[in-house]
């Protein structure tokens, strides 16, 4: 269905209003913590049984978003997911007890699985491929302001209200979300049905369960480190056992084709996945070395990350245009290195920098991690074509959630392990300063793979002029 320029934004900026719901409760839990533990009459550590519960639905049920999708209909299948997902949201926000929040945020993990790879495909399948740069920065924004303004609400909203209504503030945002959805996405009839592939469905959610939550576990440290390693280990199993059914059944839950497509491979499965967890390891490692390392309040420490996020914003409205002017393939090259060098520069800051120093460094971080984020995300849909935008849209929705908890985990692995090296209990400051040369060498290393890309990747997308190969003259210059 062919939709005008002017409808197809207001669809996109849709999806991104739900991602950004979704996004902003995965984030604002964290800062109401002690009161909620407060009234269900539990210890603060105990309500990370919430998270676990949010993790664990939602892997289970990630893999079949996209089966669901072609079945019933990508706008009936959004739809439902936000109502889920609100309804939840009621049931946290009213929940009295342990119990009945981790029944809700189970619920609310159900809702999110859905929403977000089919709200993808629901912009993929009306996006020209001239509009899919612009359409993906478009949703790609609630992922980067939502970690900034949580700690401000959430810390807001439980200090002058209470904690539930941290939850019941997606009550307005999902009824709107809703009517919006219904009287501006096109109704399209579902594929045509296709049986439901059970083991394959059994075997991915197995291994994403196993991989999400050991690697959650491992960065909260909710559970023995042993029970981690054999919960990933068993998980890494079940992977296996999944791509081989998955490549050999008639019918298989997730089709991989999209995996033999270049461009989806290298931004979701390849060096985009290790460029992903430093993407995730940055803004966990940021508010611990300002608040642990440097000693800062949390408000001071806050005006510091957010100083990193508008880093963030303040790159979108260029991106499109560099985009087209050099290619995804010099982008994604020359900023992840400047992206990986501006994480390695954070090691360099120490409580006595200059704000003339850290400043800079911290605008340098957002502004490329944003650049990089949106270069990935756009260029794996780019030579997708329709048939192949649902089943890319599950696979990299999975591909992401994995690199996210491997970023953070890898982080939280280092401070935990480093003050050992030196007889210590705690991270120190060089600690700190190991862990961001770690992740920002890892970052440049991923980027400098991306010059396997071929030069003209992606080009129908980015509007980029690639000049014609000529073969060597013998003639001399």
């Amino acid at each position: 269905m062919s939709l005008s320029p002017q409808r197809f934004q207001v669809i996109a900026l849709i999806v991104a209003a739900a991602f950004f719901m979704q996004n902003l409760d995965a984030a604002i839990i964290n800062t109401s913590l002690p009161q909620m533990a407060a009234d269900f009459g539990v210890r603060a550590l105990d309500l990370s049984a919430g998270i676990t519960a949010y993790v664990i639905a939602a892997a289970a049920c990630l893999p079949l978003s996209g089966w669901v999708a072609d079945r019933f209909g990508a706008r009936r299948v959004f739809s439902l997911a936000i109502v889920v997902f609100t309804l939840a949201s009621i049931g946290c926000g009213a929940a009295r007890s342990l119990d009945g929040f981790m029944l809700a945020r189970a619920v609310q993990g159900a809702g999110g699985a859905l929403m977000a790879p089919v709200g993808r495909a629901v912009v993929l399948r009306h996006a020209a491929k001239s509009d899919l740069l612009r359409a993906i920065a478009l949703i790609t924004w609630p992922a980067l302001l939502a970690p900034i303004l949580a700690p401000v609400i959430g810390g807001g909203i439980t200090t002058f209200l209470s904690w539930r209504w941290n939850f019941l503030l997606n009550v307005p945002l999902g009824l709107a979300a809703v009517l919006l959805v219904r009287a501006y996405i096109p109704d399209e009839a579902p594929a045509s049905p296709r049986p439901l592939d059970l083991r394959g469905l059994a075997l991915t959610s197995l291994a994403l369960v196993c991989l999400l939550y050991g690697l959650e576990s491992l960065s909260g440290g909710r559970i023995d480190m042993r029970a981690s390693l054999a919960l990933l280990g068993l998980g890494a199993l079940a992977a296996r056992a999944a791509w081989r059914h998955l490549q050999r059944a008639v019918h298989p839950l997730l089709d991989l084709a999209p995996l033999r497509v270049p461009s989806f491979a290298a931004a979701n499965a390849g060096a985009g996945l290790v460029f992903r967890t430093t993407i995730a390891a940055t803004p966990f490692l940021l508010p611990l070395l300002f608040q642990v390392a440097f000693g800062l309040t949390p408000l001071a420490s806050g005006w510091l990350i957010m100083v990193y996020f508008f880093g963030n914003l303040a790159m979108k409205p260029a991106t499109s245009a560099i985009v087209r002017s050099y290619g995804f393939r010099r982008v994604l090259i020359v900023n992840g290195v400047l992206s990986g060098t501006a994480i390695l520069s954070c090691a360099s800051l120490n409580p006595h920098s200059a704000a003339a120093l850290t400043l800079p460094v911290l605008v340098c971080a957002g502004l490329t991690r944003s650049m990089q984020f949106t270069c990935l995300n756009t260029l794996g849909f780019a030579d997708l074509d329709q048939r192949l935008s649902s089943p890319g849209s599950t696979l990299a929705s999975m591909l992401v959630q994995i690199a996210m908890a491997a970023g953070v985990a890898l982080s939280a692995l280092m401070l935990h392990a480093l003050p050992h090296l030196h007889g210590a209990t705690l991270a120190s400051l060089g600690d700190y300063r190991l862990a961001f040369a770690v992740v920002g060498l890892l970052g440049i290393a991923s980027a400098l793979r991306f010059t396997r890309l071929a030069p003209q990747i992606g080009a129908h997308v980015s509007g980029h002029a690639v000049a014609p190969h000529r073969p060597p003259s013998d003639e001399p210059p």
